[in-house]
C-alpha cells in the first residue's frame, strides 16, 4: 500500500508531440536526493540512456529496446505520444530481511510511444531512487491474438572508462549459479561471456561503486550479461533462451512468448544500483523494494530461524544406524532444541525416489525407515518446526497433491533443489510454486536457483535462497576459501539472502586443507571466528547450522566456543549497516534487533586488527560489549566484555581467514 503517491502529468508532454520526436532533448528523472539522474534520449531513430551520480557518468549512452518476431521495438518506427511523471514516498515493511523497514521513494518517469500500425505500442518506464535506477519496458496489450516472440533485448549498459570489476562468469545459461565473483577489466569482458547478476564495478574515481542486475520477473526469461562485442566498454544484455524440443535450422529460438491479447508484457526492471562504498551496496534492499508488493494478508505464520541440518555433516550423530531413519531425526530434533535452534531440515532420501532424476518418485510416500507423523509429533513436543527437501520436477508432477499433504502434516516448510534454469518456464515454476506454497502456509528454501530478482517482497513466506557457492564446496574442492566468503557480501548477497549453509566448526589451515582427503564429515580452511561471524555478515532469515551435533560440543559435554552464540543469534533484523569493508578484504557489518546490536567482522587470509567505531550507538547510553575472537589456534574464540559508548571505538582481532562477533546491549533499559 502506498502511504504517499502524487502523480504529475506533463501537459506539454502528455499530448502527441509536434515537432519530430527524435529532436526533443533528453527526458531526466533524478533521485529524490538529487545525486542519481537517468538520462533517456530519443536521437538518430534509436532510444539511449545514460546515468549520471553526482555529475560523473557512470553508465555512458546505451541502448534501448526489445528484438522480436515482428521486428525490433525502439522507438526508430514509432512516435512519441506523451510523458508522465509521478513522484512516490513510501515505506516497504519487510516481513522478514536485514531491515524492519524500508524507504520506497523515488521519482518515475514513463514515456509513450506508437508505432505506424494501432496494434503496436511500446512504454518505458524508469524510476530514480538514491539507490540507484530502474527501467522497464511495456508491450500494451492488443486485439490481435497473433503470438509475440521476444528474440532478445538491445538493452545495454556501456561504461564510459576500463571499471575494475567483479563477476561471476557460468559460461552457460544452464547451471546452479554457484561459483567465485572473480575480479576482471572491463576490457576483458568479451561478447561469449555470460556473467551472472549481479557484475559489480567500480567506478573510474572509485567513488562510486554500482552493480547490474534486475528485479520482478514475471512470464519472462532471465538475464546474463555479455560483452558488447563491437570493441567497446560494456555489457550487453542476454536473456536465457527457452528450450525447444525440436530446434530448427536458421530458426531463433525465443527467449519469451507472449499472448498480447490475454494482458500487457512487462519486462522485468533493469536495474543499476549504486553507492558511495562497496558496503552500501551491501546495506541495499532496492532490489526487494523493486519487487511486486505481496498479497498475503496473514503473514503470522512464517517464522524466522536456524535449522540443524544433516546432510552436509553425512547424518553424523551418535547412533548405531544414523542416516534416513526416524531415530536419527529425533536425535537432531534433541540437538536443535538443546542448542536453540528454531527448526530441523530432512533433506535428499526421505520420500520414495527421492535420488532418482526425476522419475520415478513419488514425493508423497517416505521410505519405510521413515515415520513422518512420529517423527513431526516429536518435534512438536519440542517446539522444533520441520522443513524438507525435494526435487523440483517430482515435486512439480506432483504439487497439488503433495503441498496440502504437506500442511496437514504439520510440515513448516520446503527445500526445492535442482532448478539450475532461468528461462521463462522455470521463471513460471518459480512464481506457481510460490502461490501455492502461500495457500499451504509452507514457507519455501529454493536451491539451484537463479540469483534473487525481489521475490521476497512478492512472497515474503520465501525465506531464502542458494544461487550461491557455499560451504558445501568444502566436501569435495577447496574453491570456499576466506577471500571468497568476504567477496560474496559485496556481490552475491547484495540482491538478496543466500542460503550459504555456515557452522562448520571442524577448522584446518587452507595449507593442511588443501592435502585433506575429503569426506562425509568436512573440515572449512576458516577459523572458528569467521564461522560465528557469518551469521551476523550474512543474510539469510532461514539459517542452517550445518555441522554435527557432537561438533557444538566439547568432550565433557559443555558447549563449544561459539556454539551458544550460534543458537542465540536472531536472524531477522531491524537494521542494517556496513561499517567498513572492501571486496575480497574484509567487511564489519552492525545489525540492531531491538536495542541490541550485533556486530560480526570477517577477513581474507590477512589477519587484521580492526577499530571500529561505534556511532551507530545510541547517544548517551553505556552499552556492554560481550566479544568473541579468533583465539589461540583456528578452532578456539577468546571471550571479553568491556563497556563502550557512541563516542568511543572497539577493537577487533582477527586471525588470517578469520573473523570475529560482538553483541552490544544498553547496560540500563
Amino acid at each position: 500500500m502506498r502511504y504517499l503517491s502524487l502523480s504529475i502529468t506533463s501537459a506539454a508532454l502528455a499530448m502527441a508531440v509536434s515537432l519530430p520526436s527524435w529532436a526533443q532533448p533528453p527526458y531526466v528523472v533524478e533521485s529524490p536526493d538529487r545525486r542519481v539522474r537517468l538520462e533517456v534520449t530519443a536521437s538518430e531513430g534509436a532510444l539511449s540512456y545514460a546515468v549520471v551520480r553526482d555529475g560523473v557518468m557512470v553508465i555512458s549512452s546505451s541502448p534501448l529496446g526489445l528484438v522480436t518476431n515482428e521486428g525490433v521495438i525502439d522507438g526508430s518506427s514509432m512516435k512519441l505520444q506523451g510523458a508522465e511523471r509521478e513522484r512516490v514516498d513510501d515505506v516497504y515493511r519487510p516481513v522478514v530481511g536485514k531491515a524492519s523497514s524500508v524507504p520506497d521513494r523515488y521519482n518515475q518517469l514513463e514515456l509513450t510511444f506508437s508505432g505506424e500500425h494501432a496494434s503496436m505500442g511500446l512504454r518505458l518506464v524508469a524510476r530514480a531512487y538514491d539507490e540507484g535506477i530502474a527501467f522497464r519496458y511495456v508491450l500494451p496489450q492488443r486485439d490481435d491474438a497473433t503470438e509475440l516472440n521476444i528474440i532478445s533485448e538491445s538493452t545495454g549498459f556501456f561504461f564510459p572508462a576500463d571499471y575494475r570489476c567483479w563477476g561471476f562468469n557460468p559460461g552457460r545459461h544452464e547451471n546452479s549459479h554457484e561459483g567465485e565473483f572473480d575480479p576482471i577489466r572491463a576490457s576483458a569482458i568479451r561478447a561469449f561471456h555470460l556473467f551472472d547478476a549481479p557484475l559489480v564495478c567500480k567506478a573510474k574515481t572509485e567513488q562510486v561503486t554500482f552493480a547490474i542486475a534486475e528485479a520482478d520477473k514475471r512470464d519472462y526469461a532471465g538475464a546474463y550479461y555479455s560483452g558488447r562485442g563491437d570493441g567497446g566498454l560494456g555489457l550487453q544484455l542476454a536473456l536465457s533462451p527457452r528450450a525447444e524440443v525440436e530446434p530448427r535450422a536458421g530458426y531463433l529460438r525465443p527467449a519469451v512468448r507472449a499472448s498480447l491479447a490475454e494482458k500487457p508484457l512487462v519486462t522485468p526492471w533493469r536495474v543499476v544500483m549504486m553507492a558511495d562504498t562497496p558496503g552500501g551496496l551491501a546495506e541495499s534492499n532496492l532490489i526487494a523494494t523493486l519487487g511486486s508488493p505481496s498479497a498475503l494478508a496473514d503473514t503470522r505464520w512464517i517464522k524466522p530461524g536456524k535449522a540443524a541440518w544433516d546432510w552436509w555433516n553425512g547424518w553424523a550423530v551418535d547412533l548405531p544406524d544414523a542416516g534416513v531413519n526416524t531415530a536419527t531425526y529425533k536425535a537432531y530434533i534433541d540437538h536443535a532444541a538443546s542448542m536453540g535452534l528454531e527448526y530441523i531440515l530432512i533433506d535428499e532420501g526421505w520420500y520414495e525416489g527421492s535420488s532418482t532424476t526425476p522419475s520415478p518418485a513419488d514425493v508423497t510416500k517416505p521410505v519405510a525407515e521413515m515415520d513422518m507423523a512420529a517423527i513431526i509429533a516429536y518435534a512438536q513436543e519440542r517446539g522444533i518446526g520441520v522443513w524438507i527437501w525435494l526435487q523440483w520436477e517430482q515435486l512439480d508432477r506432483q504439487m497439488d497433491e503433495a503441498l496440502p499433504l504437506y500442511e496437514s502434516w504439520g510440515v513448516k516448510g520446503i527445500k526445492v533443489d535442482f532448478m539450475d534454469r532461468s528461462d521463462q518456464d522455470m521463471v513460471g515454476f518459480y512464481h506457481r510454486l510460490l502461490g501455492k506454497t502461500a495457500e499451504h502456509r509452507l514457507m519455501v528454501n529454493l536451491h539451484g536457483a537463479y540469483p534473487p530478482d525481489g521475490l521476497t517482497r512478492t512472497y515474503p513466506h520465501y525465506m531464502t535462497q542458494e544461487g550461491v557457492l557455499g560451504a558445501e564446496y568444502n566436501k569435495w574442492s577447496t574453491r570456499v576459501t576466506a577471500t571468497h566468503n568476504v567477496t560474496l557480501p559485496f556481490t552475491r548477497m547484495i540482491l538478496g539472502p543466500i542460503d550459504y549453509t555456515p557452522g562448520g566448526f571442524r577448522s584446518l589451515t587452507p595449507e593442511r586443507f588443501a592435502v585433506q582427503k575429503r569426506s562425509t564429515r568436512p573440515f572449512v580452511q576458516t577459523t572458528r571466528g569467521q564461522a560465528v561471524a557469518m551469521y551476523v555478515v550474512y543474510d539469510s532469515p532461514l539459517v542452517m547450522v550445518a555441522d554435527s551435533p557432537e561438533a557444538y560440543t566439547n568432550e565433557d559435554g559443555s558447549w563449544a566456543d561459539g556454539a551458544r552464540f550460534i543458537g542465540q543469534v536472531p536472524t531477522t533484523w531491524d537494521e542494517t549497516r556496513v561499517l567498513e569493508g572492501d571486496i575480497g578484504q574484509y567487511i564489519v557489518t552492525a545489525r540492531r534487533k531491538g536495542r541490541d546490536w550485533y556486530v560480526g567482522a570477517m577477513t581474507n587470509e590477512k589477519a587484521r586488527v580492526l577499530d571500529v567505531p561505534l556511532a551507530f550507538l545510541e547517544d548517551d547510553v553505556a552499552y556492554r560489549a560481550s566479544i568473541l575472537e579468533d583465539g589461540n589456534d583456528i578452532n578456539s574464540l577468546r571471550s571479553s566484555e568491556r563497556q563502550v559508548t557512541a563516542a568511543g571505538r572497539m577493537e577487533l582481532s582477527l586471525a588470517a581467514s578469520g573473523g570475529a562477533v560482538a553483541v552490544l546491549s544498553p547496560v540500563s533499559r
